[in-house]
């Protein structure tokens, strides 16, 4: 990236920031169950792309009701194709994929890496300190979704999954430093996912039918109720969420939501699918939650947010 100097933009509290990271945190919590259920009805490629379909189109009818119309602007387009490639399609894509070939403990491990990568990026492409607090919120967090793991470690795992997850963490890192690096001022949170969702979807559904055996799709409840919730609440909720956390708070704090997701992943993992909840992923919660809180409320001494 060359240097650039965004645009101003209003600034999340510090209490509002932390309300929308849990709440991205839920949410994907739930859609790692979801995708574990939907993925034994449809390949992954096809998958990421319905979801991002029924996702897009949902947010350009609310983008429709309040009266918002699609940007012109060339640069504008260019700066949602670069976040739309990166996030909600490569990133995406390569979660889906590395979740079914990886034990889920390791998967959330690995996910976990993503702040380290935000860090690395921010302090290259924005010029972003870290404040003391927030590295050891960073430090807290990741030893918390590495308990969270633990149980998982010794099993077996695919070397091209885990290259999948790596790819996915970095990708995921990326759009989320480019969302504050380039300018969005012009279009809103709604607007921009819903471009973004409809442009992976032009890209995934025709490689999907290209390389995958869309016809063993199973248009069953099995699929289809998964489907709806990774679609609306995971896609067009979640995603909406995320750009908002990333263009009005700082980097650090929107790669926290990273540290989360594991631990609601694990307890909806418990609710629904009836996978073990113990006294390590108890704890790996609790230390995932304080790292977050330390990120989220973390200052830095120049005044500007970590």
């Amino acid at each position: 990236m060359t240097t650039t100097t965004p645009a101003p933009t209003r600034e999340l509290s510090q209490r509002t920031t932390l309300a929308m990271v849990i709440a991205v945190a839920i949410f994907a919590g739930g859609n790692f169950t979801a995708l574990k259920f939907a993925s034994d009805h449809s390949p992954p490629l096809l998958l990421t792309g319905l979801r991002a379909t029924i996702g897009g189109l949902v947010l350009f009818i609310v983008a429709g009701i309040r009266g918002e119309s699609l940007p012109r602007s060339p640069r504008l387009l260019g700066h949602i194709l670069v976040v739309s490639l990166v996030v909600t399609t490569a990133s995406s894509a390569l979660l889906v994929y590395g979740v079914s070939q990886v034990p889920a403990g390791v998967a959330s491990l690995i996910a976990s890496t993503m702040p380290l990568f935000t860090a690395v990026l921010a302090y290259f492409a924005l010029s972003t300190r870290i404040p003391p607090m927030a590295g050891v919120g960073l430090a807290v967090g990741l030893a918390g979704t590495a308990t969270l793991a633990s149980g998982s470690l010794g099993g077996d795992g695919s070397a091209i999954g885990l290259l999948a997850m790596v790819g996915a963490a970095f990708a995921w890192a990326f759009g989320t430093v480019y969302l504050k690096w380039a300018d969005f001022s012009e279009i809103s949170a709604v607007m921009l996912v819903a471009i973004q969702l409809v442009m992976s979807a032009v890209v995934l559904l025709p490689v999907a039918a290209l390389v995958e055996d869309i016809g063993a799709a199973d248009w069953s409840p099995g699929l289809l109720v998964p489907l709806a919730y990774a679609g609306l609440i995971a896609s067009a909720v979640n995603f909406t969420l995320l750009s908002m956390i990333a263009l009005y708070a700082s980097p650090t704090q929107a790669s926290a939501t990273a540290y989360l997701m594991p631990f609601f992943g694990v307890l909806f993992g418990w609710l629904i699918a009836d996978e073990t909840l113990g006294w390590t992923e108890l704890l790996g919660g609790l230390l995932v939650i304080a790292g977050v809180v330390f990120v989220v409320t973390a200052r830095s001494r120049s005044g500007t947010t970590a």
